[in-house]
């Protein structure tokens, strides 16, 4: 993205109006509908959907978190929230930038669920792993 667009992001100069406003409704509502979009995933009762940005100098990143009180995880409903957010960043900036790139999705942390727990991390700067954490 380049640092004009971020810098009227952060402005609340786009055209369309708030870009991460509009964008943070966009992933609340992604999060309670991602049964409707994906095939198999089924309906969940949804607590909480809180969605976070960092902006840098050129590029918007963005945080869901999703909360439950079912028996399952929520990972489908946080990766559907961040997609459609950033989707929505991405409309929303279009007429300025068309050369914006939405990049890497990923699953940080995730409690709950049959398969328990797990957390992403980084050994070093350069290379990624994942590592399942045991619960106590």
């Amino acid at each position: 993205m380049k640092p004009e667009t971020t810098t009227a992001i952060a402005n609340r100069e786009v055209k369309k109006g708030d870009v991460l406003s509009v964008a943070r409704v966009a992933g609340i509502q992604a999060a309670k509908r991602t049964s409707d979009m994906i095939p198999l995933c089924h309906p969940l009762l949804i607590g909480a959907v809180s969605i976070n940005f960092e902006l840098g100098d050129d590029f918007v990143e963005i945080e869901a978190q999703v909360d439950t009180v079912d028996r399952t995880g929520v990972e489908m409903e946080a990766l559907h929230a961040c997609s459609t957010a950033a989707l929505t960043v991405y409309d929303m900036c279009k007429s300025a930038d068309r050369a914006m790139v939405i990049g890497e999705l990923t699953l940080w942390e995730k409690t709950g669920g049959r398969s328990g727990t797990y957390r992403r991390f980084v050994e070093d700067e350069a290379v990624e792993t994942q590592q399942p954490v045991e619960e106590v």
